[in-house]
């Protein structure tokens, strides 16, 4: 027994010199290990533990190792997953910032816009205005069409039919856009103005005198005078009036039409030619 207690500081002094500077906890988990643990064993053998065996030392140590071994692979993920949210930290700063500024970018452009659709509503306003004059404008032309319609000519009235039929009967309630409202009171205008300024002639029937119908040949000048003369030589003058034209049978202007006539077609030589004409 003496024998193996003087052993164990040659044990110890083994264990202390591979392991280095071990911890406290390492020496409280060994036990007494020394010169002065042996005197003591020496004189109270018997009611002492026994030490620790050196097999019982290689696996408290082990396990002082292993813990020592869990506790820096704990620092080091501890320390890598401390540097993966410090880098996630900073890629959220830069997404904050990034976002930020698309907030402020974002907030500019909503200022811009506002102050653009505001500008539009403007514009809307002035062009709604522009729209009410414009609708206002050609109801009242529509209006003046349909009026002088009747004082037109027949065969203009019969050439300008699917202009005029274009025409709202009821303006507050037609679909037709302003636009093309106007471009069809617009052309029957040009229409009219084109034929005030022309001399046509063209085959009728007319009531003569005798108040049979008979085919005439009528010479128009402009829109408000008319001539006709049958082939039996008997004559009229025609005048816009507010229900229509109306004829008057006038055999004295019949030699005066008839030499209109042949100048028109190219078989009299150019000339003056007296006609009555009334003017209102």
């Amino acid at each position: 027994m003496t024998r193996r207690i003087g052993q164990r500081p040659a044990v110890a002094g083994r264990a202390w010199s591979a392991c280095g500077p071990l911890s406290w906890a390492l020496a409280a988990m060994l036990g007494p290990i020394g010169p002065g643990a042996t005197a003591q064993s020496s004189g109270s053998e018997e009611s002492a533990p026994a030490p620790p065996t050196l097999e019982e030392t290689r696996v408290k140590m082990g396990k002082w190792i292993e813990t020592q071994q869990i506790i820096s692979k704990e620092r080091k993920d501890w320390q890598q997953g401390r540097e993966i949210l410090t880098a996630r930290v900073d890629l959220i700063k830069q997404e904050a910032a990034g976002l930020e500024e698309k907030i402020k970018r974002a907030e500019a452009g909503a200022g811009e816009a506002n102050k653009k659709r505001e500008e539009l509503l403007a514009e809307k306003q002035k062009l709604d205005a522009v729209g009410t004059q414009l609708t206002e404008i050609v109801t009242e032309m529509e209006g003046e069409i349909r009026r002088l319609f009747k004082m037109i000519p027949e065969p203009i009235q019969t050439k300008l039919q699917p202009l005029y039929q274009r025409i709202p009967e009821d303006p507050s309630k037609t679909r037709v856009s302003v636009a093309e409202r106007f471009q069809n009171v617009l052309g029957i205008l040009n229409e009219l103005n084109k034929t005030n300024n022309e001399i046509t002639v063209n085959y009728e029937v007319r009531n003569l005198a005798d108040g049979m119908p008979a085919e005439v040949k009528a010479i128009y000048v402009g829109l408000t005078q008319a001539y006709y003369v049958s082939a039996r030589g008997e004559a009229g003058i025609g005048r816009p009036t507010a229900d229509g034209w109306r004829w008057v049978s006038s055999n004295a202007v019949a030699s005066e039409v008839m030499t209109a006539l042949e100048i028109l077609d190219g078989k009299h030589s150019p000339a003056f030619v007296p006609l009555p004409v009334k003017l209102q």
